[in-house]
């Protein structure tokens, strides 16, 4: 049986989170839209939509850890300082700083998307008042609370399957960088790359 060598494992890496990517960031768009309400004023909608961590965290900053982990195998392994080893171990090094980047990216989607969780939607609650109802993920425990939320129609599950679903990606992001990092920094201190 073949050994998976680090480089085979990154590229392998760096195409699963392209499309994790593309759903964070859908996520996080639809958030924008809760359902098929029309929202009259973007001071509506809940702080956490605008911390695009759908598109910030799982997007923007997993482009640098994706590419480079695609690319690893392209590059060409020229020698550094005469030691081709070396360049090679330079290489992988370098995919360990951008999957770190990639951490960072994940751990800011995963924060925002618990926080959004714990504190639920901004919503309409009567009396030309728009406001966050709930306290403390209360909601989550008593299904009857939803109904202090009138408009938009059904935004507590609409919010919670989102950030819910940013939360899943952000973590398994976090997962397969991590993966990464710790089997490179194995390839670089005891094997020959």
């Amino acid at each position: 049986m073949r050994r998976m060598r680090p480089v085979d494992c990154a590229q392998c890496l760096g195409g699963t989170l392209i499309p994790l990517a593309a759903l964070g960031t859908l996520a996080n768009i639809l958030l924008f839209f809760p359902g098929a309400y029309q929202i009259d004023n973007n001071l509506n909608l809940s702080e956490e939509v605008w911390y695009f961590g759908g598109i910030l965290g799982c997007e923007v900053l997993m482009i640098f850890p994706s590419v480079s982990l695609l690319n690893l195998k392209k590059s060409d392994c020229c020698e550094f300082h005469g030691q081709e080893d070396c360049g090679k171990r330079l290489k992988i090094f370098s995919t360990i700083i951008s999957a770190g980047t990639g951490i960072i990216g994940a751990s800011y989607a995963f924060v925002i998307s618990v926080v959004a969780i714990n504190r639920g939607p901004k919503c309409f609650v009567g009396n030309n008042t728009w406001k966050y109802p709930f306290h403390n993920g209360n909601y989550l425990k008593d299904r009857d609370l939803w109904s202090s939320c009138l408009e938009p129609i059904n935004i507590v599950p609409w919010n919670l399957s989102l950030f819910s679903t940013q939360l899943i990606i952000s973590s398994i992001q976090m997962l397969l960088c991590s993966i990464h990092v710790v089997k490179s920094f194995f390839a670089i201190t005891w094997e020959k790359c």
